[in-house]
């Protein structure tokens, strides 16, 4: 009888690596699109919470007749004063105009999708208490005083909003602006009252608190599409908005 040697039916080493090599692929090409989801889903979350907050905005000005000053962005979460507005409250106004968003005080989220607090910026005028009889920023004076606001239909934001650092204007004379610092978070808060470091894109800069937290660069704000370097999710009230609610409320004029 003739024997006969049995080849082995198992796979080699350079098979094996060839087999493992595509499975990475394969596995690498399903996990992309994945985490393209998950953050997908972070930028709607927290496009969500902004509408939500500015709503919650819209409500403190027909309650109180007047926008709420900013939080400390350094004070720890569960500290005291932490999302608050500051105390005591003063007639003229914001003694910082810039800030953490006031969550507490709006009884809305403290971050964003990713774990940031939101960063608010308020024109004083419209901080001010009940009653005011001067109106700096209109042209020309009300008719007559509010009695129900601190400010009037004259009354203008100082704030602008554009299309990028020194091109179109998207929304100008804005009363309030809440932003979230996106994913890469530069120049935000966290909850400890700690600040990530500032970011080198020059249009997220017009967008980061400065001076530790109580102020920003200047007065303009920039929303746009999302880019390489690019990627805050800007909200504001615009003035319009604003009065018609207060005047549909009865708070003005």
């Amino acid at each position: 009888m003739k024997s006969y040697l049995h080849k082995s039916s198992g796979f080699t080493l350079v098979e094996m690596a060839i087999v493992l090599v595509i499975v990475g692929l394969l596995l690498g090409g399903l996990l992309m699109p994945l985490a393209a989801q998950v953050e997908q889903r972070r930028i709607g979350e927290t496009q969500k919470a902004l509408e939500e907050i500015k709503e919650a905005l819209i409500g403190f000005a027909i309650a109180n007749g007047r926008l709420p000053c900013p939080a400390s962005a350094t004070i720890q979460t569960g500290a005291t004063g932490a999302g608050l507005e500051p105390a005591p409250f003063v007639a003229a106004g914001c003694t910082n105009v810039a800030g953490a968003l006031p969550w507490a005080t709006l009884g809305v989220n403290e971050t964003d999708a990713w774990g940031k607090r939101y960063t608010y910026r308020v024109t004083r005028e419209f901080t001010r208490t009940i009653p005011q009889i001067t109106f700096a920023s209109c042209a020309v004076p009300p008719p007559s005083n509010p009695t129900l606001a601190a400010f009037a239909l004259c009354s203008q934001g100082d704030m602008t909003l554009l299309s990028t650092g020194g091109g179109s204007i998207l929304s100008s004379t804005v009363p309030v602006v809440v932003i979230s610092h996106g994913k890469n978070g530069n120049g935000a808060y966290y909850p400890q009252g700690t600040q990530l470091p500032l970011g080198t894109d020059v249009d997220e800069q017009d967008n980061q608190l400065i001076t530790a937290g109580t102020a920003t660069a200047n007065a303009n704000f920039v929303s746009k599409t999302p880019t390489a370097t690019f990627d805050d999710i800007v909200i504001w009230l615009s003035p319009n908005i604003l009065f018609n609610r207060m005047v549909t409320a009865g708070k003005l004029p």
